[in-house]
């Protein structure tokens, strides 16, 4: 009796090239979960089980109390306050001003335009030392030191890289709804208020997300601008947990990373599909 082979299609894996991509995903699974699994469990331990040696990574005591204590030994809520409200205000201001500046780079012609953009975009090639010291002098002799102000008046101009990725997307989108909007006699605020915002929550998502991200993890900027203790950052917050020579409590520092983490986590949990859809740079094709 004659036996068929079985014939692939273009993407489909054999049963030998599944085996094999599904081992390497757990493998690669395993590589990227398990330092969160440690920062976890070693938030749960008491001090001298973090030195333990072989360290236990399933059975030991678990200890709930070092998240309550990480709350009593440092204003962890004050902390965490001062970067929800310095991320939001941050974010804001710079989603809308790159936003606005794409737009005009994506529908507006002007002559030159494409020179300003290659401008904009070459400012992601200067590394953001250069530009430290000279900042830290301007806002220095606007004695704006010891405030947020110096970490949140740069957004005002938007950021290169947010305004290409929303460029790429607006482009993206059908310039008949521009026409539309002016036969009808609505202006440019019109159709991007109107109509261009409604349509790029995609993209608005994921600058906003990536903005998030940098804000919530940024220590460089807090570190030069910010001096007084009530007014940190969870990033500088994170840094007082740690002791020279020695002397850090690993297992109240992995809590408030735990603490630390758990925010972008959960925003990136719920907010996916719009992250997804902004990189993939989708769109209304005209």
């Amino acid at each position: 009796m004659l036996r068929l082979k079985k014939i692939y299609g273009h993407g489909e894996l054999n049963p030998l090239q599944k085996i094999v991509t599904y081992v390497l995903l757990l493998v690669g699974t395993i590589l990227f979960v398990f330092p969160v699994y440690w920062m976890i469990i070693t938030s749960l331990k008491h001090l001298p089980d973090v030195y333990t040696m072989p360290p236990s990574l399933l059975f030991f005591d678990i200890r709930w109390e070092n998240y309550k204590e990480i709350f009593t030994i440092a204003p962890m809520g004050k902390y965490l306050w001062n970067t929800v409200w310095y991320s939001a205000v941050s974010i804001s201001i710079h989603v809308a001003a790159s936003s606005l500046v794409a737009f005009g780079f994506a529908r507006l012609r002007a002559k030159g335009s494409g020179i300003l953009f290659a401008i904009v975009l070459s400012t992601m090639m200067l590394p953001p030392q250069v530009t430290m010291i000279p900042q830290y002098l301007v806002f220095n002799k606007l004695g704006l030191i010891d405030t947020y102000y110096p970490l949140i008046i740069p957004a005002i101009g938007g950021g290169a890289f947010l305004i290409f990725l929303m460029r790429q997307f607006f482009l993206g989108l059908s310039k008949d709804l521009d026409e539309a909007v002016k036969i009808d006699g609505g202006s440019y605020w019109t159709v991007y208020f109107r109509i261009i915002l409604p349509l790029s929550i995609p993209a608005l998502a994921t600058a906003a997300i990536l903005d998030f991200m940098y804000r919530w993890n940024d220590l460089i900027g807090p570190l030069i601008y910010i001096n007084s203790p009530e007014k940190f950052p969870l990033s500088l917050g994170l840094a007082g947990f740690t002791a020279a020579f020695g002397g850090t409590p690993w297992n109240l520092l992995m809590a408030a990373s735990v603490v630390a983490v758990a925010p972008p986590l959960v925003l990136f949990f719920f907010t996916q599909k719009y992250f997804i859809r902004g990189i993939v740079i989708s769109g209304t094709k005209g």
